[in-house]
């Protein structure tokens, strides 16, 4: 029976000690202060414990370097965990300024779309209320893109009264791109 109770504590006190935790230090002390202690003996005025008595005075030490290192580990994942999220809460508010930034330039932009369009609106009518062969003659210096894109734009009624006194290959090149799409 004394062979199997320091058995069982000898395997309690290996698991504890593969195991470092402070839930099986408790559960492997309250084992041993359970069972009745084996006698130790006296050897020439010395004292000496029997096998499975307990964990010693140097595992004990082990133990506890173990919980300061872990402890150590913890607190510095703590404190990394802090500075990523003090890292988190800089990075949304970046992210909201340039999503503020953004949304400036977007409505920038359409503005500056809307006034383009106005513009060519302005102008477009201007060109339809000049004599055909004075609008043809001032179209024939512009850009040809721009002129393409201002035919697109008129009625079909003035288109038709322009192009006579517009250039032939800009008025082909006109037909082309229309027929095509």
């Amino acid at each position: 029976m004394k062979k199997l109770l320091s058995a069982v504590v000898l395997v309690s006190v290996l698991v504890f000690w593969l195991l470092g935790s402070d839930l099986l230090r408790r559960a492997g002390h309250a084992e041993a202060a359970n069972a009745t202690p084996p006698a130790a003996g006296i050897k020439g005025g010395e004292k000496t414990t029997v096998l499975g008595s307990g964990p010693s005075s140097d595992e004990l030490a082990g133990f506890e370097i173990r919980r300061r290192q872990l402890a150590e580990k913890e607190a510095a994942l703590n404190a990394k965990e802090q500075e990523l999220k003090k890292l988190a809460t800089k990075l949304d508010a970046r992210l909201a300024e340039i999503n503020a930034v953004k949304k400036s330039l977007d409505e920038s932009v359409k503005a500056k779309k809307q006034e383009m369009d106005e513009r060519y609106r302005r102008m477009l009518k201007i060109y339809k209320g000049l004599k055909p062969d004075e609008a043809g003659k001032l179209m024939d210096k512009l850009d040809e893109e721009l002129v393409i894109g201002m035919l697109n734009q008129m009625d079909q009624k003035t288109a038709i009264k322009l192009i006579p006194f517009l250039s032939q290959p800009r008025v082909l090149k006109w037909s082309r791109l229309n027929l095509s799409k």
